[in-house]
This record gives structure tokens, sequence and C-alpha cells, in this order.
């Protein structure tokens, strides 16, 4: 098939578009251009601004593309740039889980509903986050119904690829004894793995399942659990204090996420257990060797 990819240049987009090509399929990517890529020849390329709907309609008019895989699409008008011009059979939007509101443990896929949540034509700047996302799905249930699409939504996905070096902090603050300001210290919370996160996606290119699906590893885990194995296998301290920095996944609760959608279809999730340790010790030998 012919896929395209909007995004796709770092984090989990990277095993995504290997896991395509892997695949056999006749993949294209499409950036602005600022990251540089390791695909080298296996992949085509094209050169957008997904905020500007005239460089989308000079990039993508008169082509026609089997699937289309937006992984930066934020808001409401991304969809709308997006649809208005791109001929594709079926469209693959990156949702979130916080389109939920709120999240709890055993979240499914149909506590939100694009289709009946107010549409609000949007920029990324209008709203917060999780308002963004829901209103790009709701643009996908309300205008696009007709386009065989899938939203994708995902808690936090973390790896050794991971950018935002979210989990990175915590493990960096106890290792140098770095008091943190923490809010959410024994909440038990759902993440996924960055290249699962990446094949899930180039696995639901050629499965026909239209609507939002879930994916998560089975199992949680608490940001206490994560900072006492830290504690643990290091001279670090632990350091609690109201002055201390914010920590990144502060105002999450206790929550985790049902992927049943995702078993029921066929693709299984490893279970957090089995590899989250192993991504400590990584980030734990990135923290000594800076």
């Amino acid at each position: 098939m012919k896929v395209l990819v909007i995004g796709g240049t770092r984090f989990f987009g990277i095993p995504m578009v290997y896991e395509l090509l892997k695949q056999g399929h006749d993949v294209t990517i499409a950036t602005r251009g600022n990251n540089i890529d390791t695909f080298g020849e296996k992949v085509k390329r094209i050169i957008l601004d997904h905020s500007d709907p005239n460089s989308i309609k000079a990039a993508l008019s008169g082509i026609h593309f089997d699937v289309v895989i937006d992984k930066i699409a934020y808001c409401s008008n991304d969809i709308k740039y997006i649809l208005d011009v791109v001929d594709c059979d079926r469209f693959i939007h990156m949702s979130s889980t916080a389109v939920y509101n709120p999240l709890h443990n055993n979240t499914i896929e149909e506590e939100f509903d694009g289709a009946i949540h107010e549409l609000i034509w949007c920029n990324r700047e209008d709203f917060p986050y999780d308002e963004v996302k829901r209103q790009a799905e709701c643009a996908l249930c309300q205008v696009y119904n007709n386009t065989d699409w899938v939203a994708v939504r995902y808690p936090f996905v973390i790896g050794n690829d991971d950018y935002t070096k979210r989990l990175y902090f915590y493990v960096e603050h106890v290792m140098n004894s770095i008091p943190m300001n923490i809010d959410n210290m024994d909440c038990q919370m759902s993440f996924i793995r960055s290249d699962e996160a990446g094949r899930f996606i180039a696995f639901l290119t050629e499965y026909n399942y239209t609507g939002a699906i879930n994916g998560a590893s089975t199992g949680t885990i608490s940001i206490k659990e994560i900072l006492d194995y830290v504690e643990k296998k290091t001279d670090g301290k632990i350091i609690i204090s109201e002055t201390g920095d914010n920590a990144p996944y502060n105002g999450t609760s206790a929550y985790s996420i049902n992927i049943d959608k995702a078993n029921n279809i066929g693709f299984s999730f490893t279970n957090i257990n089995d590899w989250i340790y192993q991504l400590l010790d990584d980030l734990i030998k990135d923290v000594k060797e800076q």
C-alpha cells in the first residue's frame, strides 16, 4: 500500500516507519524537513507545513494514498487542512488518552464521543492540549465521518528515545538528590513503550477497524515505585518538597487504560513490569554519563 506518514522522524514515529517498511508498504514521509531521518532511500519525502493550508495543498493535491497516518495533528483545523486536500482510503489520527475527562481505572473508548462533543474550529494555541485533541476527534466524527478513520489514544509514551525527557526527570532528580514537588506519588498510571506505540499504528494500517481505539501496556506503575527503584539502584536520595522542581507527570490522577479492543483485533501489548525496570536502568546509565 501507498502510505503517507505526516511526521514520523522522531520518537515512536521512527519504529512505526520501520515497521511499515518491514510490512512492505510504499512509504512517503511529510515533514517540515527540520529533522534528519535514518530511512535513506527506503522512503519518499515531501516538505510541508501542517499549520499552513496553502503548503498542504501545494504538497498533496492530486496524490492518492491508501493510508494517511497523521502523527502531528493537534486540533480541528489540523484535521480540516489535511482532509480537505488529501485523497486517501484510510486516515489514522494520533490522538491521546487526554481526551478522557476524567481518567480513571479501566478507562474505555466510549467515555469520549467526538460525535456529541461541541465542535469548534480551532488552532493549537486556542485551548489546552486535552481540548484541542478532543476537537480533532470532533472534526473526524462530525465533518469527515464518511472517511474510514481511526483515532489512536495513548497515555504517556516512554522509551530511551523520548525527547521530552519526562521520565528522565525523575531519574536525574533522585540520582542527584534534587528536590521535587510531586502531587501524585502513589497514583497508579498507565504508560506505553515507544516501540510498541509505533508498531501498533503500523498494525492498524492493515486492519479493518474504524473509530477510536486505546493502546497501552498492560499493568500500571506509580511514581513512588519508580523513585524507590532508582534510589535503591543508585547513591541518590528521594527529596520531596513543595518548593522543589515541579514533576512532569503532576496533575495526573490514578488511572488505567482498557485495551480490550486492541486485544480483540489481535494486537498484544507487553506488561509494563517486563520492561520498565530495564528502561530505568538505561536512564540511570544515561544520567551517570552526563
